[in-house]
């Protein structure tokens, strides 16, 4: 059970960091013309206070996701997205708890018959009372316990799912869509070479900001 949580904790510092994007330069045609590309996004540029510091959008959306489920999506204006974020977290966290529950009624049984020399009838729980020897009750333990430990990375899997969509709902929430972004497609006449004449093609040109 250690060894899940520290996967999950590597995922989640995995799932904050490297949030940081570079300028690029290309160069195009005989010119070696150089042409600038907008490499950070708007999202990334604009800060907000969280906790007294500054942080992007995507970490302030990250973070209020990963404090408490479902803040981030508030924060994106997602509220469609609630009843997802605890319906998911309801039911893995219902059934973490009921497989919690009967593994400890069992260990406890175990530990009863065993060190209180208690009879299996007279045992505390409605389950393991029921039980006709100390083999089928350490079966029950060794079933619940690994059913609460799928729970277990259940739970953790719908967390974290619920941080990085918040994450990239907070990226995409400020996507530039607008037609200043396109993409054409045109007839042109291609370069000649000595052993070739001029040659129709096509020329695609990228329209940015």
């Amino acid at each position: 059970m250690n060894m899940l949580f520290r996967w999950y904790a590597a995922f989640i510092l995995l799932l904050l960091g490297g949030l940081t994007a570079h300028a690029q330069t290309v160069t195009t045609g005989p010119d070696s013309s150089k042409v600038a590309t907008r490499s950070v996004s708007d999202s990334l540029r604009r800060t907000e206070k969280l906790f007294g510091k500054r942080v992007t959008r995507p970490q302030k959306a990250a973070l209020l996701a990963l404090v408490l489920p479902g803040s981030g999506q508030i924060y994106n204006r997602q509220y469609w997205k609630l009843p997802l974020v605890y319906g998911g977290l309801g039911a893995t966290g219902y059934g973490l708890y009921h497989y919690q529950s009967r593994y400890k009624e069992y260990s406890n049984g175990k530990k009863d018959f065993t060190e209180k020399r208690t009879p299996i009838a007279e045992l505390k729980g409605e389950l393991v009372s029921q039980e006709t020897s100390i083999e089928n009750i350490q079966r029950g333990v060794v079933f619940y316990r690994r059913y609460r430990d799928t729970f277990i990375a259940y739970n953790a899997v719908v967390y974290g799912i619920t941080i990085l969509d918040a994450l990239v709902a907070a990226h995409l929430r400020d996507f530039d869509i607008s037609e200043d972004l396109s993409l054409r497609l045109d007839p042109a006449v291609l370069p000649t070479t000595p052993t070739t004449g001029p040659t129709a093609g096509l020329a695609l040109t990228l329209h940015l900001k």
